[in-house]
């Protein structure tokens, strides 16, 4: 039977009411919630001997059962003649002092300052959907009339943003003190019930009005109050409670492998995100024994960003691994302090069960499970803002495989490392390690350590490495003969210094539009510039045109490794401008006669990654591409193809190949003599081997 109101508006009708309690009949109707949910709250705020208006009681039974534990100067209106009518009628022999009178709420009867409390149980929100706010306006008015000095209007309410607004403005510019309680979710709520958590929000009289607003958010009737600084904090803290709310509503009604649903818990003192939860299930028929049915994955500190870890596919991955019906990744947060696992156990427990899938047993354990038992590890060592990037922090962590690393993370984007390199641990730290095959925390800061130049920890920039295969560089008819590199984006300076250290006979320009990460680069990830590694600062668009327009110098190679900060568009690497026709022309008119184009594409947009290619294309008729195995990037080897301009990739693909044995040698051997004393991570021939032909 249809009984809610179909539009808003109707809730504040008076004749919707009339209808709506006729056809009721004698059944009570418990809007938001009976007494049983409310006494707690209710029995915070209002004393058994305070004279009580009820605004807007309809046929509820809560002043009912509020009068039969104690309450007995309550005063019951509604605009509603039928059912004060039949509230009277009800309750004239059992509960003779029990008052129910027809009054309009914006207009009542009452004298100044004669009440302790006002209580409304959805009265407000009936009312805010008419004459945007009028009605409730003037019923506000009128209960800030009547409520004598330390009184209470207590009012049960889902918590509208607009109702909520509406409320808490009216009792700050009144300079009331203002208190906003999240009910918890009872258990074995109906599955037609308000997917909203109800909330008590509890305005108090001043004698002197507050000159500063007092705004407190508390969870559960007896949750302690957090303040507030602002109506808009306010309201922001409703709406992550509502969220939170409804994910649980739908995680309880089913499952769904591909929905990916995530939410963050965020520390009760400082506001700040602690634990990122997400939510994978297995796919429908998949064989999960009938004991797992759930289970919690800590990802280690530092791996956060891992393929497996951040991207939906690996989840899907891990979760197929774990063999559970629903598996809950939960990541921690830089900059939080966590002490032990068994710690981070005790504060997610309390959490899980709101998560759990549908029908699952509510004394059921739920597992935790962890790679190698242990947190993790991460130290932050620097922490800085770049005007161009946002907040950025330098931080070194302990990779899976037991080896340190530094990164540097834009904070806009946390989950993607911006660049990395691997740590030389001191002699101390590896005999350490030699002694403990466990892997475990460091024993002092690692902020001094080296990084390791030869070692590559991206492997985009392996294979643009890999693609100077094509140069020939090497082979004995290329011994002695200069490479000339112009990189666009310089990141932690990893690559280009590879490239310095190795490549033989190269030079190398990096053009870089920030100088912080210029500045970065130099002091936490070992960059040093030199007559063969040259940086220009500035926009890489604008120096390529430079160059172009310049005429007098070429390269052997183009490299693009440079990011979008732009996240609307499905291409994170490189910027929509950097693809453009006119910029890929540049370009061309940049190489040499041998020279290749070497871009790293990480495009989500299987459109526009269409357009790019199309537009690569039509300037470098010859295309070879290699996927990142786990990542989005794509490494793109372009040349012009043969001297007629015709493509002949199925010829250089093989070429590409016998070359490479050369470029190993030509790497191993130490290139330009600066790192002797280690050799480079890499395996040309493996790299090149899965290139495909475009």
């Amino acid at each position: 039977m249809d009984l809610l109101p179909r539009t808003a508006v109707e809730f504040s009708s008076a004749e919707y009411w009339e209808r709506f309690f006729k056809k009721r009949g004698e059944k009570a109707f418990e809007w938001y919630g009976d007494y049983n949910k409310l006494c707690g709250v209710l029995h915070k705020y209002i004393k058994v001997q305070d004279k009580v208006l009820v605004v807007g009681c309809g046929n509820s039974e809560l002043s009912e059962q509020m009068y039969d534990v104690g309450y007995k100067r309550l005063t019951n209106i509604d605009i509603s003649e039928t059912v004060v009518t039949h509230m009277n009628q009800r309750n004239a022999e059992r509960r003779p002092g029990l008052v129910f009178q027809q009054v309009d709420a914006t207009q009542t009867p009452y004298e100044d300052a004669s009440y302790q409390a006002a209580l409304d149980k959805s009265t407000l929100d009936a009312m805010a959907s008419e004459e945007e706010g009028a009605l409730a306006r003037s019923m506000l008015t009128e209960v800030s009339r009547v409520l004598a000095v330390g009184g209470r209007y207590v009012c049960v309410t889902l918590a509208e943003e607009s109702v909520v607004k509406l409320a808490v403005e009216h009792f700050v510019r009144l300079g009331w003190a203002v208190r906003l309680h999240c009910l918890q979710e009872e258990s074995g709520r109906q599955e037609d019930s308000f997917a909203l958590p109800v909330f008590v929000l509890v305005c108090t009289k001043f004698r002197r009005p507050m000159a500063a607003p007092i705004l407190e958010m508390c969870l559960g009737e007896d949750g302690a109050p957090a303040r507030l600084a602002s109506v808009a904090d306010l309201l922001t803290a409703v709406r992550e409670r509502q969220a939170y709310a409804v994910l649980k509503k739908r995680l309880r009604s089913g499952t769904d492998a591909g929905s990916n649903l995530s939410l963050s818990l965020c520390h009760a003192g400082t506001g700040l995100p602690r634990y990122t939860l997400t939510v994978q299930d297995c796919p429908p028929g998949a064989k999960v024994p009938r004991s797992n049915q759930f289970a919690i994955f800590i990802v280690p500190q530092g791996s956060e960003t891992a393929w497996l870890y951040s991207s939906a596919e690996g989840r899907r991955q891990l979760a197929a691994s774990a063999n559970f019906r629903r598996l809950v990744v939960a990541a921690m947060h830089r900059n939080q302090e966590y002490t032990d696992m068994q710690a981070v156990q005790s504060e997610l427990s309390p959490m899980v069960m709101d998560l759990a899938p549908p029908g699952m047993p509510a004394n059921q354990q739920v597992p935790f499970l962890s790679v190698g038992g242990d947190l993790g590890w991460r130290e932050e060592v620097s922490r800085g803002v770049s005007e161009l990037s946002g907040e950025y922090c330098v931080e070194n962590v302990r990779g899976e495989d037991g080896e340190l690393y530094r990164r540097l993370i834009f904070l806009s984007n946390a989950a993607l490392v911006q660049s990395e390199s691997r740590l030389v641990p001191s002699s101390s730290a590896s005999s350490h390690k030699k002694r403990n095959k466990k892997k475990t925390k460091p024993t002092s800061s690692c902020a001094s350590l080296p990084v390791d130049s030869s070692f590559l920890c991206c492997a985009h920039h392996e294979v643009m490495v890999a693609g100077l295969a094509a140069l020939g560089v090497g082979t004995p008819e290329n011994k002695g003969v200069p490479v000339s590199v112009l990189l666009v984006g310089l990141g932690g300076g990893g690559l280009p210094q590879f490239l310095r250290d190795f490549v033989p006979d190269v030079a190398v320009e990096v053009v870089e539009l920030d100088p912080v990460v210029m500045q970065v680069a130099e002091e936490w990830f070992g960059f040093r510039p030199d007559e063969r590694l040259t940086v220009t600062l500035g926009d890489g668009l604008e120096r390529i045109c430079a160059l172009e327009e310049g005429g007098d110098r070429l390269f052997d190679v183009v490299m693009f490794d440079v990011d979008n900060k732009d996240t609307s568009l499905g291409m994170s690497c490189p910027p929509a401008a950097f693809v453009e026709t006119s910029i890929l022309q540049k370009v061309c008119r940049l190489l040499t006669p041998r020279g290749v184009f070497i871009l790293n594409l990480v495009c989500r947009d299987s459109a526009l990654r269409r357009s790019v290619r199309e537009r690569v294309s039509a300037e470098f008729p010859t295309i070879l591409s290699r996927k990142v195995e786990g990542e989005v990037n794509e490494v793109l080897l372009c040349s012009r193809g043969a001297a007629d301009g015709s493509s002949d990739a199925a010829r250089a693909l093989p070429a590409l190949n016998r070359a490479a044995k050369s470029l190993q040698g030509a790497l191993l051997s130490g290139g330009n003599g600066t790192s002797s004393r280690r050799r480079p991570h890499i395996d040309v021939a493996e790299l090149l081997k899965d290139l495909r032909v475009e």
